[in-house]
């Protein structure tokens, strides 16, 4: 295992250096993941995947089921595991060629899935459009789920007129589902992106729902401009949010973030970790009061670029980003790191509130993206799933999981798809602007391990399926 020790010298040496420095390491990213959902709908009359969606039942691969199997491209998932009800499990992807969000919920444990579609708002003008992209899943503890994603507006042409934030509601296990939308942004240059969302199921601020993301301030919302992470959260159920709060901070210079996680520890603290691109590294702040407030970002690692142009994901690029949890004193935070020719999965550990992380690299010889990290709050367990090519350059991959049931000191790796996938070939059943997305996700509960991702084994174009949504249940 390689092991990097950050110190409090190196932190306060990285937050401390002007931003000029750093202005050798930004560049242009046009691969956000609504963009090619944009080049998909944004027509005179935008292209909706409605076709044989569910023209062939339901699939399972050994214990890879896959749970969307409709027409166009998936990617982007997320999925989270009921606390009051555990055979109730809901999962959510992007729609590449249509307009609206897509969950799946089961209530048998995984074996069989239903797709909805989550509620999208009138359009800003006149003969306009929106969609959605971003998914983000939690649960409270009485059962209640919660769907992030943003809504991207656009006039009749196709021209991009404002972003707002979006959490449905569902009480029935996932079936129906409400919608609030809020923190709208119509200004030249403002765009919300990239929502992730936590509850607190602490007593400190119990059912307290989280959602953080990035909204880009500068002339478009690449990385070029500035971009600030920000915070909302809702004590009524997602009937309502607060106003945002800004976790990131003011930097001399840019300001940079994206790929914002919130998590909450068992004391009720709340962290939100991101990608500060404007710095090169993986951050961290802690709010004590319940989101109103957030401490100066602390270093989780240092990293080698926005993103990584991997083999496997060349078209688009591969994100680096954090994905964490937390158990008794420990906080946990997944990244991946290395360069364009080799990266892997990392998981930081800090025991100290978050101020110092040592960090350890996940098992395998292969190139290692789009990780997600769930910690098991029955016994502990950290689970870190990502696609692993096997091989350095490779572009086969298989989503994998790596686990530790010793507090983070080791982890052992098994793959979990029980087939290859290859997004870097075969057109037309790859979107090659989309490939795997920017990331996937995992949940864990009750000694029970659920990752899902996408692949396209089952791509069958005169079906018109290509990548799909896959799930699997694990009790290791």
């Amino acid at each position: 295992m390689k092991t990097l020790v950050l110190t409090a010298t190196v932190v306060a040496s990285v937050f401390a250096a002007a931003a000029p420095a750093f202005a050798g390491n930004l560049s242009s990213y046009d691969g956000a993941s609504w963009y090619d959902k944009y080049l998909a709908v944004s027509g005179a009359a935008p292209t909706l995947c409605t076709g044989n969606s569910g023209s062939v039942g339901q699939i399972a691969f050994g214990n890879n089921v896959d749970a969307s199997h409709e027409c166009g491209s998936q990617s982007e998932t997320s999925i989270a595991i009921n606390p009051a009800n555990p055979n109730n499990v809901i999962a959510g992807a992007n729609e590449i060629q249509r307009l609206p969000m897509r969950a799946m919920f089961s209530k048998d444990g995984g074996a069989t899935f239903t797709g909805v579609d989550l509620p999208l708002p009138p359009p800003r003008t006149n003969n306009g459009f929106d969609f959605g992209s971003d998914p983000g899943l939690a649960f409270d503890s009485k059962g209640n789920a919660y769907y992030a994603y943003i809504i991207v507006f656009f006039s009749a042409g196709g021209s991009i007129n404002g972003t707002e934030m979006a959490v449905a509601r569902s009480g029935d296990g996932g079936a129906t589902w409400t919608a609030t939308f809020f923190a709208p942004q119509t200004g030249v240059g403002q765009f919300n992106d990239k929502p992730m969302i936590t509850v607190d199921t602490t007593l400190a601020h119990h059912d307290r729902i989280y959602v953080a993301w990035d909204n880009a301030t500068g002339n478009s919302s690449s990385i070029k401009n500035g971009n600030n992470v920000v915070l909302s959260f809702s004590d009524d159920g997602g009937v309502s949010f607060s106003d945002p709060v800004s976790v990131s901070g003011n930097f001399t210079g840019k300001t940079g973030g994206i790929g914002a996680d919130p998590y909450v520890a068992p004391n009720g603290d709340v962290h939100v970790a991101w990608q500060d691109y404007a710095h090169l590294v993986i951050a961290d702040a802690v709010s004590k009061d319940g989101g109103a407030t957030f401490s100066a970002p602390h270093v989780i690692s240092l990293v080698g670029a926005f993103q990584f142009n991997l083999a496997a994901q060349a078209v688009r690029g591969a994100l680096v980003y954090p994905a964490c949890g937390a158990f008794g004193s420990a906080l946990f935070c997944a990244y991946m790191n290395g360069s364009d020719a080799a990266a892997s999965v990392f998981v930081g550990k800090s025991t100290d509130g978050g101020t110092t992380w040592t960090s350890k690299a996940m098992p395998g010889n292969g190139d290692q993206f789009n990780q997600w990290l769930a910690v098991d709050p029955s016994n502990g367990s950290i689970n870190v799933a990502y696609y692993d090519t096997g091989t350095h350059g490779a572009t086969a991959t298989r989503y994998t999981l790596a686990r530790s049931t010793n507090g983070g000191r080791s982890y052992t790796a098994t793959p979990i798809a029980n087939a290859p996938t290859d997004e870097s070939c075969c057109a037309p059943s790859v979107n090659f602007g989309n490939q795997y997305g920017d990331y996937e996700g995992i949940a864990a509960f009750g000694g029970t391990v659920r990752p899902v991702w996408t692949d396209r084994r089952q791509a069958i174009i005169d079906l018109g399926l290509r990548e799909e949504v896959f799930t699997a249940t694990l009790t290791p």
